[in-house]
């Protein structure tokens, strides 16, 4: 999938996807959430990023 980069961004426009994001919340413990930065950040995405493409990955 792309990354994006080189595109325009439009503001109220998705650019990876067929629809805008959202912020949403969820509770985590710190060992969890270092753990989900890392692994992450081996991937070079943001957390939010990760976590969409691995929910987009898993529901299908």
């Amino acid at each position: 999938m792309s990354t994006g980069k080189g595109k325009k961004r439009v503001k109220n426009q998705p650019v990876l996807y067929n629809e805008l994001k959202k912020v949403h919340g969820i509770s985590l413990t710190d060992s969890s959430w270092n753990k989900l930065k890392d692994m992450a950040q081996t991937e070079g995405l943001s957390v939010s990023e990760y976590v969409e493409r691995w929910l987009r990955d898993t529901a299908d």
